[in-house]
């Protein structure tokens, strides 16, 4: 099991993790919604739960919900500046379709039955 980071996207999070004070870890997530299915979901970690797997990427640490692995498994996450926006941007193998906007995404099939 593997979840990498970009360079940008580690840089990003360690700024922010400069910012909050406090925070060890990034933690990444999926959620029921829109009308794909799921979306990632992003938070920063000051404790890492009993249910938590933990990452490390670009020395920048990860979290994950063990619920969620079969979904993240070998993603790589990118950070990207466009203009005044920055998001994050998934490469995620796991993915069978997105819809148009971009916001959601389902899974394939033989991941929704690991999970």
């Amino acid at each position: 099991m593997s979840i990498t980071l970009t360079e940008n996207a580690a840089r990003f999070i360690r700024q922010q993790f400069t910012k909050r004070g406090g925070s060890i870890a990034f933690r990444i997530g999926i959620k029921k919604s829109g009308c794909s299915g799921f979306a990632y979901t992003f938070d920063y970690a000051d404790e890492i739960k009993s249910d938590d797997q933990l990452f490390e990427s670009q020395e920048t640490k990860i979290v994950v919900n063990k619920d969620n692995l079969a979904y993240l498994d070998g993603s790589q996450i990118d950070f990207v500046q466009e203009g005044l926006n920055g998001t994050f941007r998934f490469v995620n193998p796991n993915i069978d379709n997105t819809c148009g906007c971009g916001d959601s995404f389902s899974i394939k099939t033989s991941n929704k039955n690991q999970a």
